[in-house]
């Protein structure tokens, strides 16, 4: 049977029960049908915003065997793995970093299957490399894939780039005292506090999900994530548009808002999704500057989502080290990257190797700064 790979600009071009054959039930939803069109259908992705789609899919007598998303980046924004250093670098050296392909689901930092298929083979990086050629692009950039892709990257020449960031885990707690049991005194009447401070003023939350979803709520979460970027003078990533069809496919994206309401008025919220055994928290605002309110909305309502409904995991988004103190864990990621040309990429395995070394004593002061009792076993 002949197998055809093809390089695609428009997600609607997909047959929508074809693309979902190839989803597991474990998949995070960002890497759902509706997702990655909602996000160009919208109009948050698209070459005038510097994320042309150029998508690459296998495909056998017309019927979807595999798909690897993937954008030509003429910028480095909503990506979450800087590489500003190296585009400058390449700019001095009379070269040009952009355009660049990235595979990633954009603005949105969380481990996903990059290579979407049931067979995963070196053909996807194969005809990557071929396209690079073909455009003179001189490097690819592949953000928070599965672990299970590591070998396959390492053994085409793509070079690991590590990070990290703070992940919740569920010890099997039945109750939120049971979490706070964990830590240390001092700590665990900090987070009470932070707790109080909110109770205290009055405000309390509403938990919206499945069929308590409206299309006013989006509205409302949508005034307080736009103000997070105005207030940054900074052009908010999504549009309202792209959260109204998040929620005609609620039932499988599996969105939940967290909002925070003083005196029958809504004045935050918080965005999550949830997956099989993870709960990832994705974006927030609110109207007002108030003391905590952010570790609440953010942190410690996810968390009694997460122990009431038994979830596993709470990835509540990149960097921070105040989460540590809230009872997030360390945890290394990795990023993968070609290099076409042997003296760039002599100086990008330099530069990770040495970054690498950084990282790798953060994260053991990171170890020593967790809040827990000594009994408490990471």
């Amino acid at each position: 049977m002949k197998t055809n790979f093809n390089f695609i600009e428009n997600f609607d071009a997909l047959d929508e029960s074809q693309f979902n054959k190839l989803i597991r039930e474990d998949d995070a939803p960002f890497i759902k049908y509706p997702f990655l069109k909602a996000l160009e259908n919208s109009g948050c992705v698209g070459r005038d915003l510097g994320w042309a789609p150029k998508h690459l899919v296998k495909s056998n007598k017309n019927v979807i065997s595999g798909f690897l998303p993937m954008y030509i980046k003429n910028n480095s924004h909503g990506e979450f793995v800087f590489d500003h250093s190296w585009s400058y670098a390449l700019n001095r050296a009379g070269r040009s970093y952009y355009p660049k392909l990235l595979t990633a689901i954009p603005f949105t930092p969380c481990e996903t299957r990059k290579i979407i298929t049931e067979s995963v083979s070196d053909e996807y990086i194969e005809k990557v490399i071929q396209l690079m050629k073909e455009k003179n692009i001189e490097t690819w950039h592949i953000l928070y894939p599965d672990s299970n892709l590591k070998e396959l990257f390492l053994k085409n020449k793509l070079i690991e780039r590590f990070g990290y960031k703070f992940i919740w885990a569920n010890k099997g707690y039945e109750k939120f005292d049971d979490y706070l049991n964990i830590f240390k005194s001092r700590q665990r009447k900090n987070i009470k506090n932070e707790r109080r401070k909110i109770s205290d003023i009055n405000i309390h939350f509403q938990i919206k999900e499945d069929d308590s979803l409206r299309i006013e709520d989006w509205d409302d979460f949508y005034k307080f994530y736009k103000n997070t970027y105005e207030e940054r003078l900074q052009r908010p990533y999504l549009n309202i548009d792209f959260f109204r069809e998040i929620h005609k496919f609620r039932k499988q994206l599996k969105p939940v808002i967290f909002f925070a309401i003083h005196n029958d008025k809504r004045i935050a919220g918080s965005l999550c999704f949830v997956s099989n055994d993870t709960l990832y928290g994705r974006h927030w605002g609110s109207s007002f500057n108030i003391d905590s309110l952010h570790f609440e909305t953010c942190f410690y309502q996810g968390i009694e989502f997460c122990i009431n409904k038994k979830i596993k995991y709470f990835d509540p988004g990149v960097q921070g080290e105040h989460k540590i103190r809230r009872g997030f864990e360390p945890k290394r990621t990795s990023s993968f990257h070609y290099i076409k040309e042997n003296d760039f990429r002599n100086a990008i395995v330099e530069f990770c190797e040495k970054e690498k070394s950084e990282i790798t004593r953060y994260l053991e002061a990171c170890e020593r700064y967790t809040p827990f009792n000594k009994e408490y076993k990471i």
